[in-house]
């Protein structure tokens, strides 16, 4: 049987969004049969799209928005998988200082343009950092958070594995 590829895309500045990608994408190494490809947003091109099975999309709340870097994933690749890539499933994590529903919603609106079929609910960790330093500094995801990240990933892997997606 041929290897299912799951691809993780995320951005980080001050680490909390890297460390959720990271979870997700170990808890998906677990499953044989799924080759986990983790890349950042700025190296991740059109072909890393459509050569994937499924996704994890993994963001900061950047102003109560998405990441730009992100956006600019999204950018480059949206024309070249619209159609290519319909039915697939993915999965979002999100890292807010807020509440990060406005970016969760972003993400939420592309992937319905590229007719993807959202697995779970976005996975939205909230740092609280509401201060310029705070904002700044770099995270540390709590041991809970970043299991719940393994969590969603193993789940997204194996319904890859088992072609339930």
């Amino acid at each position: 049987m041929t290897p299912k590829t799951l691809l993780v895309v995320y951005h980080t500045m001050t680490g909390g969004t890297e460390q959720m990608a990271h979870a997700a994408a170990e808890g998906a190494r677990g499953e044989s049969g799924v080759v986990v490809r983790l890349l950042r947003a700025p190296q991740a091109q059109p072909e890393d799209v459509l050569g994937a099975d499924g996704y994890v999309f993994a963001t900061p709340e950047n102003l109560a928005a998405m990441a730009g870097m992100m956006k600019d994933f999204f950018d480059r690749c949206y024309y070249a998988a619209l159609d290519r890539v319909n039915g697939r499933p993915y999965a979002l994590l999100v890292c807010a200082g807020s509440d990060g529903q406005n970016a969760a919603r972003q993400v939420e609106r592309i992937a319905t343009g590229w007719r993807l079929r959202g697995v779970a609910p976005a996975l939205i960790v909230c740092t609280h950092a509401q201060t310029p330093e705070d904002i700044a500094r770099q995270k540390q995801i709590g041991s809970a958070d970043l299991a719940q990240c393994r969590e969603l990933g193993a789940a997204l892997a194996a319904g890859l594995a088992l072609g339930v997606y």
